[in-house]
């Protein structure tokens, strides 16, 4: 070992714990290596660390936090590597363990849903403390998974007796009018994070008995108007790909005891060129406003992939050159 380099042990107490930890075929060793700059030998309930007094630390503290979590009986996974590492990076790794401490509700096989990152932390809080709120970001940041979440522990708590969801009838580089059906059946598959969503929670026959029973309701956004919206838990998906008109037709659509999600993209919207964005044009005009929040999520909210999150700065640093 080189005199510049510091060797730490972690011992653990079981081989469950340890098994955890590490990941399958130590995939979560390797992934705290790449991001710590440290080599990690882990054997026999033991995790060695080695590198530089700093690397080495950061990779301990890690490790700590993670432990911490198993210790709670939380089984980790890549993801859960994957945020402890980010928030290492922002130097915010107490923020992590406090994120795991509340769970929003659980999915239908029992697993706590919560909070994965500061980006969803915050979209969380905002939900519950206003009536509107607006998660602006990239893909991979969780903005329609937790939107869904939100509204069902809504519904289960008798807040509100239905949830709406929907999104403008927009498409990335393909034709509606080529799908067959009528304008819903056209725009249900643009709509699959919803559904998948709501299967995890409710499961398929659950999720179709609620929609048969209109207690959710799943349309394109001309549904929405004419309509005033009481008593539900509305939520808006690509919002990036809405007019002003369109937005405005939808944000005053809000019922007394509604709350609303508008979920967005900046950077993908789809529209005609020279039309401007809904979204864009809200979050220049409505800020200020009590009831109204917006939450921006950004790479280090991203949980699926981390190559996503690298992919993502990428394109941002390029269009920040082009500027």
């Amino acid at each position: 070992m080189q005199d510049n380099q510091y060797s730490r042990e972690i011992h653990l107490q079981s081989t469950d714990d340890f098994a955890l930890l590490v990941g399958t075929h130590d995939k979560h060793v390797k992934l705290v290596e790449e991001n710590t700059n440290t080599q990690i030998r882990a054997r026999g309930e033991i995790v060695q660390i080695i590198g530089t007094e700093h690397d080495v630390a950061n990779a301990e503290q890690v490790f700590q936090v993670l432990l911490t979590l198993i210790n709670r009986g939380i089984n980790i996974n890549t993801a859960d590597v994957v945020n402890a590492l980010n928030f290492m990076n922002q130097g915010k790794l107490p923020s992590f363990l406090a994120m795991y401490e509340e769970e929003i509700m659980k999915d239908r096989a029992g697993k706590a849903i919560r909070a994965k990152t500061i980006g969803q932390s915050h979209y969380i809080t905002a939900v519950r403390r206003h009536d509107v709120v607006f998660g602006i970001g990239p893909a991979g940041t969780g903005k329609t998974f937790l939107a869904v979440v939100l509204a069902i522990a809504a519904l289960k708590k008798g807040q509100v007796e239905k949830i709406i969801l929907t999104r403008p009838a927009v498409e990335a580089g393909e034709k509606l009018g080529f799908l067959p059906g009528d304008l819903k059946e056209k725009v249900d598959p643009y709509l699959r994070p919803v559904y998948d969503a709501l299967y995890q929670v409710f499961g398929i026959d659950h999720t179709n008995r609620l929609m048969e029973r209109g207690i959710i309701e799943i349309a394109p956004l001309a549904y929405m108007r004419g309509r005033t919206l009481e008593n539900a838990f509305v939520i808006l998906d690509e919002a990036q790909n809405t007019t002003i008109a369109q937005m405005k037709m939808f944000l005053t659509r809000l019922g007394f005891h509604s709350k609303m999600i508008v979920n967005g993209d900046a950077s993908q919207i789809d529209l005609p060129r020279g039309v401007t964005s809904g979204l864009i044009h809200a979050q220049q005009t409505l800020q200020g406003i009590k009831q109204i929040d917006f939450v921006h999520f950004d790479a280090e909210d991203v949980v699926r992939h981390p190559v996503v999150a690298e992919i993502i700065r990428a394109y941002e640093n390029e269009t920040t050159e082009q500027l």
